[in-house]
C-alpha cells in the first residue's frame, strides 16, 4: 500500500466513523464497523467489549513488541455545534465532524501505518489496538484490554492530537472528593459550626500550595477546586460542605504520594476516586525520541490525559490534529495533517530498533 492509497483510505474510513455515534460506553456500532473493516483487509482481530486489537502475523517471542493505540469513543457534542456532528463534511483542506480531531485522525492514520508496516518484516512484533471509554477513563476501556491482551509491550505509541510532535511526558490525573464537616444551627443565632467556612480554609490551601518538585517537561503539580456543594436552605448553618479537586500530577510524584501529602495539610475528609491514572515519561535517550529529533520534531510535556495513563509500559504520545480543537463545537482536522501523520509515523517506526 502506498502512502497516497493509505491516505485516501484513511480519509474514507474517518468519514464513515464520524457518521457512527460512538460516545463513551456506547461504542459498539463503531467497534463492529472497525472490526469488519480490519478483517476485510485480511487481518485477524481480537475483541473484548468494545476494545479491538490485531496482532501482526509471525509473532516472535525473541523480538521486542510495539503497540500502536488510539481510541474509538468521543465526547458528546455541545449545543454550540452549528453543523451536524455526525455528518463528515470536507471544505477545502478541512474535514469537519465529531471525533475528527480527537482522536479519529490518529486512529485511522495509525491503522493504515499498521497495514503498511506489516507488508514487510520489522525488527519488532507489531500490534494495533483501538480502545473504548478513553474520554471517561472507564474501566472497560484500555485497562480491560491490557489485561486481556496480556502481552509484554516494550514500546507503545498512543495516537492523540499533538500536531505530530512527540509528547514525551504526560501529566497524571487525580480527582479528590472532599467533605468538610460542621454542626447545623439557626443562621439568625450564634450557634452551629459552618462547614462552608471550614471548607474555605482547605480550599485556600489547595489554591496556594506548591509541590516542591517541578518538571521541565510538564511543569508543577496543578491543583484546582472545580465543584462545590453545601447548604439546604438560607436560614440553616450548613453542617456539610462537599467540594471536588482536580489535580494534574507530574512524573516526580505518584498519585498516592500526592494524596498522602494533601492529607497532612487539610482538615476535611479526602477520598480519591482512583490513584491509578499516574503521570508518564519516556527517556530522551529512547530510540523513538532520538529518531524524532533527527526528523526535526520537537518534544514536549503534555498537560492533557490519554490512554497513556492506562498503558503500563514505556510510551510516547503523538498524532495528527491539534489538542485545542478537541471537545470543541464544529470540530475539524486538516486533511493534510492526516497525510503528514502517516508519513511521519512511518519515518518514526519503519525499521525502528526498540530497546
Amino acid at each position: 500500500m502506498t502512502i497516497e492509497k493509505a491516505y485516501q483510505s484513511a480519509i474514507e474510513l474517518l468519514e464513515k466513523l464520524i457518521s457512527i455515534s460512538s460516545f463513551s460506553k456506547e461504542e459498539a456500532e463503531a467497534a463492529d464497523f472497525l472490526q469488519l473493516f480490519i478483517e476485510s483487509k485480511g487481518y485477524t482481530t481480537i475483541r473484548k467489549g468494545n476494545n479491538i486489537w490485531c496482532i501482526a502475523a509471525g509473532f516472535d517471542q525473541n523480538k521486542k513488541t510495539l503497540l500502536l493505540n488510539s481510541h474509538i469513543d468521543t465526547v458528546r457534542p455541545t449545543d454550540a455545534w452549528t453543523r451536524n456532528p455526525f455528518e463528515a463534511k470536507i471544505e477545502g483542506d478541512k474535514l469537519y465532524g465529531l471525533g475528527s480531531n480527537d482522536a479519529g485522525a490518529s486512529l485511522v492514520s495509525l491503522l493504515h501505518v499498521f497495514f503498511i508496516l506489516t507488508e514487510k518484516e520489522q525488527p519488532y512484533n507489531l500490534i494495533f489496538s483501538c480502545s473504548a471509554e478513553e474520554e471517561i477513563s472507564g474501566t472497560n476501556g484500555c485497562v480491560l484490554m491490557m489485561q486481556e491482551m496480556n502481552l509484554p509491550i516494550d514500546l507503545a505509541v498512543v495516537g492523540e492530537p499533538t500536531e505530530m510532535q512527540p509528547a514525551v511526558a504526560e501529566k497524571g490525573l487525580l480527582v479528590l472528593d472532599c467533605v468538610s464537616r460542621g454542626k447545623s444551627g439557626h443562621a439568625a443565632r450564634e450557634e452551629g459550626i459552618n462547614a462552608i467556612y471550614k471548607a474555605i480554609e482547605d480550599i485556600n490551601w489547595f489554591r496556594t500550595f506548591q509541590f516542591e518538585k517541578k518538571s521541565e517537561l510538564s511543569g508543577p503539580v496543578k491543583m484546582s477546586v472545580t465543584m462545590i456543594n453545601a447548604g439546604t436552605q438560607h436560614n440553616v448553618v450548613p453542617d456539610r460542605c462537599e467540594f471536588v479537586v482536580d489535580i494534574r500530577t507530574n512524573e516526580f510524584y505518584s498519585n498516592q504520594e500526592v494524596v498522602d501529602e494533601v492529607k497532612k495539610h487539610v482538615k476535611c475528609d479526602v477520598k480519591p476516586r482512583s490513584t491509578h491514572l499516574n503521570s508518564s515519561c519516556i527517556s530522551l535517550d529512547n530510540p523513538i525520541v532520538k529518531r524524532g529529533l533527527e526528523l526535526g520534531l520537537t518534544y514536549y510535556g503534555s498537560p492533557t490525559s490519554s490512554d497513556q495513563m492506562r498503558i503500563p509500559y514505556t510510551s510516547i504520545k503523538i498524532g495528527p490534529g491539534k489538542s485545542s480543537r478537541s471537545h470543541t463545537a464544529d470540530e475539524f482536522v486538516y486533511l493534510s495533517e492526516i497525510k503528514e501523520g502517516i508519513e511521519i509515523y512511518l519515518k518514526l517506526l519503519d525499521g525502528l530498533e526498540i530497546k
